[in-house]
């Protein structure tokens, strides 16, 4: 029954789903494929061979960026295996092709529409299907396990606004039949672990193996891009950067404000902003700009103006530039953390040992956070002139930021290990290699449970 009301839903809505699809110009490519119109050969096993297909799907840029450290390592396991590695969105799509380049190609994953997920999987023919957290579509779970195909969720999380809209009765049954879809569920945290249970995940099934995030390699200029520092903008080793990364509405503003009431004291700080939305940088350079600021954006080539004296501000509006800018910062904020969208990647500057500063709103990276807080590695601001406040204390004590930055690495070194469980686990549900699930624990020392959360 709850599969006919969401397909008629899906049906009823289609005219919709493909007129945005049309609108939206970074969605028109590949949209045969993400109909399931495509004309594909099928991938037929070549004769002699044992190779098989690892479906691995990563909605978009950032799940992409986690995976593929697992991509390479299944690679480096199994190199006959065909693997292939489906997003929804343009930048997914780069990500794949940049960083997995030789190792995995790149598709659109299906609409969701029965016709279409049953022709990707006639044409890819996968042995196995490994998703990234909790990207759940009913009709490609299903369409899997009626095929007996195995499903892995990787990483897998659940934020408390999708938990508790999850737990409402109306779709409480049918959210149950699709879990029991899956395979295998590697989640990030206990937490994690413990709610996808109280959903109706068969703890049997669970196992909390911990955030791959924490094992993704130091980024390097060759896979990132160009080498953007200090010394390609001309700076002098004196002057120092503030950078504040993936950034959304509103979070500019009180990061332009608290930068501002920091550079009479400061007058070698100079402020790196990093738009999570590229297409934004016209309007926060406008914004930055009203503000009295001397601004420069780096697409434009503007980043070549940077040496000078007083406060300037960098837009940061090209890709795979921000992991490695990080390195240079003294210090950084992540955004996503003052709006309320629940957080980025708050390891991407700690890995470098840069002190790293977020606000209250953390949910979709809260066991980082909290990590992070608890070994003095990153500090939570409320707002603006918090923000400033912890600033300046920074700046006033470069012992405290050594110590931080100090900190903050070693959090990620002190939480890796979660990249080998799920490749171990994933490496043994492939066919011929099939062992039974152990206990559901991250190190065999705690059993999940159903109780209540």
């Amino acid at each position: 029954m709850w599969y006919l009301l969401y397909n008629s839903l899906l049906f009823l809505a289609s005219p919709v789903i493909l007129i945005v699809l049309l609108a939206k110009q970074r969605c028109r490519r590949g949209l045969p494929q993400r109909l399931g119109l495509a004309a594909e050969k099928p991938w037929h096993r070549p004769a002699g061979e044992s190779s098989h297909v690892i479906w691995i799907h990563a909605v978009s840029l950032g799940e992409v960026v986690a995976v593929a450290p697992l991509v390479r390592d299944l690679h480096r396991r199994d190199p006959e295996a065909r693997l292939v590695v489906s997003t929804v969105t343009e930048t997914g799509r780069e990500a794949v092709e940049q960083r997995l380049e030789g190792i995995a190609e790149h598709r659109y994953a299906p609409l969701d529409f029965p016709w279409g997920v049953n022709r990707a999987i006639d044409q890819l023919r996968p042995a196995l299907y490994v998703f990234v957290e909790t990207e759940l579509w009913p009709n490609l779970l299903r369409s899997l396990r009626r095929r007996n195909i195995p499903s892995i969720l990787v990483n897998g999380r659940l934020s408390t606004r999708s938990f508790e809209r999850q737990r409402l009765p109306i779709i409480r049954d049918f959210y149950r039949t699709m879990l029991n879809m899956i395979s295998c569920c590697l989640m990030q945290s206990e937490r994690d672990a413990q709610r996808i249970i109280a959903l109706g995940a068969e703890p049997s099934r669970v196992r909390c193996t911990g955030n791959i995030k924490f094992d993704q390699p130091v980024p390097q200029a060759s896979v990132v891009g160009s080498a953007l520092s200090k010394a390609s903008l001309g700076l002098t080793d004196r002057e120092q950067l503030l950078v504040a990364g993936s950034t959304h509405p509103g979070e500019e503003e009180a990061i332009i404000i608290a930068y501002q009431s920091l550079c009479a004291e400061f007058p070698d700080l100079l402020l790196v902003l990093a738009p999570r939305h590229i297409e934004r940088a016209a309007q926060v350079e406008h914004m930055v700009r009203n503000r009295g600021l001397a601004v420069f954006r780096r697409s434009t080539g503007g980043h070549g103006q940077m040496a000078g004296t007083g406060p300037r501000v960098l837009i940061l509006d090209t890709r795979g530039e921000l992991a490695l800018l990080y390195r240079e910062a003294v210090a950084a904020f992540v955004g996503g953390t003052l709006a309320p969208v629940g957080g980025h990647n708050l390891l991407e500057p700690a890995v470098w040992g840069t002190p790293v500063l977020f606000g209250p709103h953390t949910d979709h990276c809260a066991e980082v956070a909290a990590l992070l807080s608890e070994a003095q590695g990153g500090r939570v601001v409320q707002d603006a002139q918090d923000l400033s406040r912890a600033l300046r204390e920074l700046l006033r004590n470069p012992d405290t930021l050594r110590r931080m930055g100090l900190a903050a690495h070693q959090v990620v070194a002190d939480n890796q290990g979660a990249l080998q469980r799920s490749a171990d686990i994933i490496a043994g549900m492939l066919p011929g290699r099939a062992a039974p699930m152990k206990s559901p624990t991250v190190d065999g020392s705690r059993e999940l449970s159903s109780r209540p959360l």
